[in-house]
């Protein structure tokens, strides 16, 4: 199965707007119970986190999970830091990423794969503005391009 395959369960959309992605690494995750069980019901939100090394190690923060309705007690912190399940190679590789200027590690979509969540993060350098105008001009001319070819095929 490739990369970024399996039941996708949340999607960072601003990601592919805001940063030229270079990269791409599966992770895994260590999560509790409730987690686990909250993240297959669909209840995750990737939209402000960000992947940090420390330690060498791969933490992912402000990913905010709901609790679990039926958690009770055990429930989890919705906004924890997460370590991320990667090879010592793959971190190396990222903190080589990370120390070249304006790159940062995004998460871009979490997924189940044979059973497991998976995350899959990016490489990014940030876009500036008129790189996000020229983005958004040649995705209009595309849907235009779309509208009259289908426009012609109707008659």
């Amino acid at each position: 199965m490739a990369k970024g395959a399996g039941r996708v369960l949340a999607q960072n959309k601003k990601a592919g707007h805001d940063y030229f992605i270079e990269e791409t690494i599966e992770a895994g995750m260590v999560l509790t119970g409730t987690e686990i069980k909250s993240i297959r019901t669909g209840k995750v939100q990737l939209k402000d986190s960000y992947v940090r090394i420390s330690n060498g190690e791969a933490w992912i923060s402000n990913m905010h999970v709901s609790p679990f309705e039926q958690g009770n007690r055990f429930n989890h912190d919705p906004l924890r830091a997460r370590k991320l399940l990667l090879h010592k190679k793959q971190i190396g590789e990222l903190v080589g990423a990370v120390k070249r200027d304006g790159y940062t590690i995004i998460p871009l979509k979490m997924y189940i794969k044979d059973g497991y969540a998976k995350l899959l993060i990016g490489v990014g350098k940030g876009k500036k503005d008129y790189d996000k105008r020229n983005d958004m001009r040649k995705k209009e001319a595309k849907r235009e391009m779309e509208r009259v070819f289908k426009a012609k095929n109707q008659v």
